[in-house]
C-alpha cells in the first residue's frame, strides 16, 4: 500500500518516530511503524532534575533537552557524614527518551542510613555526548523521612555547565545543609 509523508517546513532535525494505521472492513487495525530522519544539526542534552531521598528511594526526573532519541545510562553515588554509603557504577536505563520528553523515575536504596545527613549524586550519559548530573543534599531521620533537593547542576551537550541551583529545602522543616552554586555537594552555611 503506497503512502506519502509531508513533514511541516518547521521540524525540528532529528528522529522522529510514528505509526500508520491501517483499519480493515471489518474493525481489525494494522499498526506499522515508522521512523524518519529530518536533516540538519542534531543536539543531544539531557538533565537530571527534582533528585529527592525519601526512605529507600531516590527519585528523580530524566529530560531530553536535544532533538534526538537517547538511551541514558546511570550512575548513582551517595556520601554520608562518615563516607561513601551507595556507589553504583553506570548502567543502561530500560527506556528510550523521547526529544522534548520527561520521564520521572524511581532508583531503590533498600539499605539507606537510618540516621545521617546524606549527598546523592546522579550521573546519567547518552550517545552523542548528552551529559547530566544532578543531586540532593538531605537528612535521613527515623521512620524514613527524607528531604527533598532540587538538581544541583547539569551537564549539557558539549559537557557546558549551566545553573547550580541551591538545594530547596523541605517546606516543613528548618534549613540545614544547602549547595553551594555550581558545586554539587558542598556544604556552606550551617
Amino acid at each position: 500500500m503506497p503512502f506519502a509523508l509531508a513533514l511541516p517546513g518547521n521540524a525540528t532535525p532529528g528522529d522522529l518516530a510514528g505509526e500508520i494505521v491501517a483499519t480493515a472492513g471489518g474493525g481489525a487495525e494494522r499498526r506499522v511503524p515508522v521512523r524518519v530522519r529530518v536533516g540538519g544539526p542534531t543536539l543531544a542534552a539531557l538533565t537530571v532534575e527534582d533528585v529527592e531521598v525519601s526512605g529507600g528511594t531516590v527519585r528523580y526526573a530524566l529530560v531530553n533537552r536535544g532533538n534526538t532519541p537517547l538511551r541514558p545510562r546511570l550512575a548513582v553515588r551517595a556520601d554520608g557524614v562518615f563516607g561513601v554509603l551507595l556507589d553504583r557504577p553506570e548502567r543502561p536505563l530500560p527506556l528510550e527518551l523521547a526529544p522534548g520528553r520527561r520521564v520521572e523515575l524511581t532508583e531503590p536504596w533498600p539499605d539507606a542510613p537510618a540516621l545521617d545527613s546524606v549527598t546523592v549524586r546522579l550521573r546519567v550519559a547518552a550517545e552523542g555526548g548528552a551529559r547530566g548530573e544532578g543531586g540532593g543534599l538531605g537528612g535521613v531521620r527515623p521512620g524514613g523521612a527524607g528531604r527533598r533537593g532540587r538538581a544541583a547542576g547539569a551537564r549539557r551537550a558539549g559537557g557546558a555547565r549551566h545553573g547550580g541551583a541551591p538545594t530547596a529545602p523541605h517546606p516543613r522543616r528548618a534549613p540545614s545543609l544547602r549547595s553551594a552554586p555550581g558545586r554539587p555537594g558542598s556544604r556552606r552555611g550551617r
